[in-house]
């Protein structure tokens, strides 16, 4: 009897000697997950990446390889969101964590070329499931579209394009309609002139963090011109007709333009720092 014990022990600490080889660092292989039975406690299989990440309340809950807590659409738990790759090759989770990279999509750890799949439908407005630099239209995730106007045009004179979605991170323009193009005391302001105003409703999400309560910290806005000259695009909005919603993911402002008398028709160019450029005709009621 003692023997067949000593056998069974000695199979069980072979066991789990070979589990320790597999994984010499003590961490899972991977990361990969199709539901949250997959993942520890403290996690959540996240759609789309398909990969565990934890949960958090504050950042202090999150390690160091991804230490944003924030929230993400689709779920109603904040989680652990990277910033690096860099980082990510930091995550103690994984036995070999040099395999892993920074979502751009997502801004979780995964593993290196497999950042899921892209969402094709979606619900809501703004990004919703949509990769960055889409919207979701119409239920469906769109790319913004490129800008076509002279003010982001440099053969007439206007500023050159800079948004690539694949390395760019700055907020998404993603609707912009025209609201009025009439008398408004907001011009009428304005030494010369009258009181015509060319009004636009602008819609924007961000892909990091959280837009600010007040449209004096909004992240650089500016309104490029025709020839290229540009202005600081907070000016242009009252404080009262600046909002924000899902949580600060999303904002939604009127900017307000003044053409000049005599205008019956307005480009304008408009972009964030480091986010797409886009552009509108305003045309004179």
């Amino acid at each position: 009897m003692q023997i067949r014990k000593m056998t069974l022990m000695l199979a069980a600490l072979g066991a789990m000697s070979m589990v320790l080889a597999g994984c010499p660092d003590g961490g899972r292989e991977s990361l990969t997950c199709t539901t949250d039975a997959d993942c520890d406690a403290s996690e959540l299989c996240l759609a789309g990446a398909n990969v565990c990440v934890q949960t958090c309340t504050t950042s202090d809950d999150c390690p160091d390889s991804a230490k944003k807590c924030e929230a993400v659409s689709g779920e109603t738990q904040m989680i652990c969101k990277c910033s690096t790759t860099a980082l990510c090759q930091q995550d103690e989770r994984v036995s070999d964590a040099s395999t892993l990279e920074c979502s751009g999509q997502y801004s979780v750890c995964v593993p290196s070329g497999t950042t899921g799949p892209t969402p094709t439908t979606c619900s809501g407005e703004g990004q919703s499931t949509c990769a960055y630099g889409q919207f979701c239209s119409s239920g469906s995730c769109t790319a913004v579209p490129a800008p076509t106007c002279a003010n982001f045009d440099p053969s007439q004179g206007g500023r050159a394009p800079t948004f690539n979605a694949a390395t760019s991170t700055g907020p998404i323009i993603y609707d912009v309609t025209q609201v009025s193009f009439s008398q408004d005391s907001f011009c009428a302001a304005t030494a010369g002139s009258t009181g015509l105003t060319a009004k636009a409703r602008v819609k924007a999400y961000i892909k990091t963090g959280t837009f600010p309560a007040e449209k004096s910290g909004l992240p650089g806005l500016f309104y490029v011109r025709v020839n290229g000259t540009q202005l600081d695009g907070t000016t242009l909005i009252r404080p009262s007709e600046y909002s924000t919603a899902d949580g600060g993911k999303r904002a939604e402002f009127i900017m307000n333009f003044c053409p000049g008398e005599s205008a019956t028709t307005l480009s304008i160019g408009l972009y964030f720092t480091g986010g797409n450029e886009v552009c509108e005709q305003l045309n004179r009621n």
